[in-house]
């Protein structure tokens, strides 16, 4: 070989080994595939996702949830805490066009906060006690049931007992990566997953405003879960609730006997003065 081709073979050589590394090539082990993230898994593997969902959020102890949306026409919004041990626990500020009140729920117990104007008829107590236990029964519908759904297991079940459910796509909700689920669903196929002693009175209202269909949707983060719910029920309404500060300390007690009530007694009362007129 003459002495003027060893440098071009030593150029062509070089060029070789940075094009097959280039493409990838190692005289070694292939490298380990690269595992997909849980964003990719929540997209890829819609139902396994869910199902971790329910898991991992079954496992909470608390959460903060601000709700807001139109209900026959009307804007309402509540903020607030859910404690999700057993009885299930919240305090909620609820607020409308007639003003803001702050509720607690301790199981199937609700405490109404009286405004101070209005005090002056109870006391100077500041809590109306309801006991809904039987109360609930006799109205056909479960009162509580309005704060348990807030619930964001609940919201994960519900979307897993539904067929059709499909990705969206990733979006970011209050800072947060998440993967946005939605389906469209027949109303009877909805009522299936509520409350039995709801769904007359929620069947009869969706039925006056003739609406045959609901859409559902959720949003899950990467430690699977639940960030945003949604539930739009055309001209009836529709409600969106956001859930933050998982399992953040939280304290919801039972207001104290002498600031409190008793809205059953008090009915009692007026009750007993009209029978003895």
């Amino acid at each position: 070989m003459s002495f003027w081709k060893k440098p071009a073979l030593v150029a062509v050589s070089a060029l070789t080994a940075v094009a097959v590394s280039a493409c990838g090539v190692t005289s070694g082990a292939s490298e380990a595939p690269k595992p997909p993230s849980v964003l990719e898994l929540l997209t890829s593997d819609l139902k396994g996702s869910l199902l971790k969902a329910v898991e991992a959020t079954d496992k909470t102890d608390s959460v903060t949830v601000t709700m807001t949306g139109t209900m026959a026409g009307e804007k309402i919004s509540m903020q607030g805490l859910l404690d999700l041990g057993d009885p299930l626990k919240a305090e909620m500020k609820m607020t409308n066009s007639k003003g803001a009140t702050t509720v607690r729920m301790i199981g199937a117990v609700i405490f109404t906060e009286i405004p101070a104007e209005n005090r002056a008829g109870t006391g100077g107590k500041r809590w109306m006690k309801m006991d809904l236990t039987g109360l609930s029964e006799m109205a056909g519908t479960d009162f509580t049931k309005q704060f348990e759904n807030a619930d964001p297991v609940k919201q994960v079940k519900t979307l897993l007992a539904i067929d059709g459910t499909t990705v969206v796509g990733q979006e970011t909700v209050n800072g947060v990566p998440t993967v946005h689920y939605t389906v469209t669903t027949p109303v009877a196929t909805y009522l299936k997953q509520i409350d039995a002693m709801r769904r007359d009175a929620t069947e009869q209202a969706l039925a006056t405003q003739g609406i045959k269909e609901l859409k559902i949707d959720l949003w899950v983060d990467e430690q699977y879960r639940p960030r945003r719910a949604g539930l739009f029920m055309g001209k009836l309404g529709d409600m969106v609730i956001d859930y933050t500060d998982y399992d953040k300390a939280v304290t919801i007690e039972t207001p104290p006997p002498a600031e409190t009530t008793d809205f059953a007694e008090m009915l009692e009362g007026l009750q007993g003065l009209t029978a003895s007129n």
